[in-house]
């Protein structure tokens, strides 16, 4: 199974809990900006984490193919 690393871009993130809403279980908010709970997620974590980023309005998230 494939394995994903999940990142959120600080200078860009404003906060506004839209990844959260997406997807909860990979997602928290801290200090005013987004974490990922996980930095490397399976393939069954993907779909949700693919929400996170469509939703986001500022792009802050970033998923890559972990190596």
């Amino acid at each position: 199974m494939a394995k994903y690393k999940v990142s959120v871009d600080a200078k860009k993130c404003i906060g506004c809990g839209a990844c959260v809403s997406a997807c909860p279980k990979n997602f928290k908010l801290k200090d005013g900006k987004s974490h990922p709970i996980k930095a490397e997620i399976d393939e069954k974590d993907l779909k949700c984490v693919q929400e996170a980023v469509k939703i986001c309005p500022v792009c802050a998230i970033a998923i890559k193919k972990a190596k």
